[in-house]
């Protein structure tokens, strides 16, 4: 599983509301092959079908094996269906964090959040992380020892697998000039 896309939100302020630019880093192992974009609504529901779509609509639909998120929601609490995401595509979705959220924390702020329950029963849905070295992953489609595989395939260094570096890296530089800071 080397061919895979990364998807990454871009920044935002704060008070913003609105649509957010996405955007997918499709590579082979660790090297860029294509940038696809998108937008997701702020807070919205679109998440999972505006992947679908922009993972079809490319020349690199059909050769991508997997989708690498960082966090199961993107532009605030926009959740993935990661089972639908799985189904649609009929390819393995990983998501990785860093640190394990606290997830009372995540409860509390989707309580202020609109359609809060049904974003937390995506959440509930995707199942729990598991640590997987040095991340907490959620993984569909694959087990631990293939997630262990694509992200060593897909890392050069550090720990976070290097479409999602990318496409941060991307969202950041076409939304505010420059990049900056880690994804």
């Amino acid at each position: 599983m080397s061919n895979v896309v990364g998807f990454d939100d871009a920044p935002f302020d704060h008070a913003y509301r609105g649509d957010v630019r996405l955007v997918g880093a499709v590579c082979a192992r660790t090297r860029l092959d294509g940038v696809v974009s998108g937008w997701v609504r702020r807070d919205g529901a679109n998440a999972t079908e505006r992947m679908v779509e922009l993972v079809r609509a490319t020349r690199f639909g059909e050769h991508v094996q997997a989708v690498l998120l960082q966090g199961i929601a993107v532009a605030g609490f926009n959740v993935v269906d990661l089972a639908r995401l799985h189904g649609e595509l009929d390819i393995p979705v990983l998501v990785v964090v860093r640190k394990r959220p606290r997830m009372a924390l995540v409860r509390a702020a989707l309580d202020r959040t609109p359609d809060g329950d049904a974003k937390w029963a995506l959440m509930e849905k995707a199942g729990p992380l598991e640590q997987l070295g040095a991340l907490w992953v959620q993984r569909v489609g694959l087990s631990e020892g293939e997630a262990t595989a694509l992200l060593s395939a897909t890392t050069s260094h550090g720990n976070i697998p290097e479409p999602l570096r990318l496409a941060h890296l991307i969202a950041g530089g076409v939304e505010r000039g420059a990049s900056r800071g880690r994804p």
